[in-house]
């Protein structure tokens, strides 16, 4: 019998106000038609943390979604409560979603290295499909969010199973943001060590390895007035795929912020359309 990744795992059950506040934000869908769990899988040995989302409707299989959280340590790690609502949107647009807090987060073991060994822990996502019976593990698509747009990118260039890519607020020129916030660089140097800095800034910098990427289909999405990743990135990184001709679209949402909330509506409807037009 093998060996199953999934070492624990558990339904997230809400209180009635946490329900309520689910549906107003993420609709009724997403509260009604998903069930999403808090996990512990194995990755290179590690327990890391994370969280797997599926239709409520088991008759039939789905496409896998890799969702890639932002930030660094628990400040951007993603709660059960805010898990019920980004992951169960979108199983209930009908995708069966593995997401990873990333290792030494959230009481995982190990330590992240801001898309060094850790960017292994997305990989390891991918064998948890053969764990969910109406998982389809012939179509995987992969999704970023600011930090979470750099692992992807890294991911990418490491296998070729997924169809097609949705990057929002992504990190693609890391050697860019110390220069412009001096204590991005510092966080950087925490998160990654002194030794070959420069080096690994450049090599985690999907600007610089556009070519390794796969030929699908990317959507790049970006805040007009994003102050934290310059929306600069993204346009430079259009610019690169261009050249490479790579089919893309890239939408800079006016005087939207990193997080885009206010522009929740049309991301969403961006993203749904992305992903059923390129993975079911």
């Amino acid at each position: 019998m093998l060996r199953s990744n999934i070492i624990d795992r558990k339904v997230i059950s809400l209180n009635e106000t946490q329900s309520k506040m689910i549906a107003s934000g993420w609709g009724e869908e997403a509260l009604n038609n998903s069930v999403v769990e808090k996990i512990t899988y194995l990755s290179d040995g590690l327990k890391v943390k994370g969280f797997i989302a599926y239709p409520k409707n088991q008759t039939k299989k789905y496409p896998c979604v890799i969702w890639n959280r932002g930030g660094a340590g628990n400040r951007g790690a993603i709660d059960a409560f805010t898990a019920r609502g980004i992951y169960g949107q979108l199983a209930s647009w009908g995708y069966v979603v593995f997401a990873s807090q990333y290792r030494g987060n959230a009481g995982g073991e190990g330590k992240e290295e801001f898309g060094g060994k850790d960017v292994n822990d997305i990989l390891n996502l991918i064998p948890l499909a053969e764990e969910i019976p109406n998982a389809d593990k012939n179509k995987w698509g992969i999704e970023g969010w600011s930090r979470g747009g750099m692992m992807a990118y890294i991911a990418l260039t490491k296998t070729k199973i997924f169809r097609c890519a949705i990057l929002v607020g992504a990190i693609s020129n890391l050697e860019q943001n110390p220069v412009i916030t001096p204590d991005m660089r510092k966080f950087y140097v925490d998160q990654i060590g002194e030794d070959n800095f420069e080096t690994e800034l450049k090599n985690r910098s999907a600007i610089n390895f556009a070519d390794q990427l796969p030929n699908i289909p990317y959507l790049l999405l970006h805040g007009g007035n994003d102050e934290i990743i310059s929306p600069d990135q993204s346009v430079e990184m259009s610019n690169k795929l261009t050249e490479l001709k790579i089919y893309h679209k890239l939408t800079i949402l006016e005087n939207g912020d990193h997080y885009l909330k206010k522009q929740k509506k049309e991301v969403d409807s961006l993203r749904k359309m992305w992903f059923d037009k390129y993975l079911v």
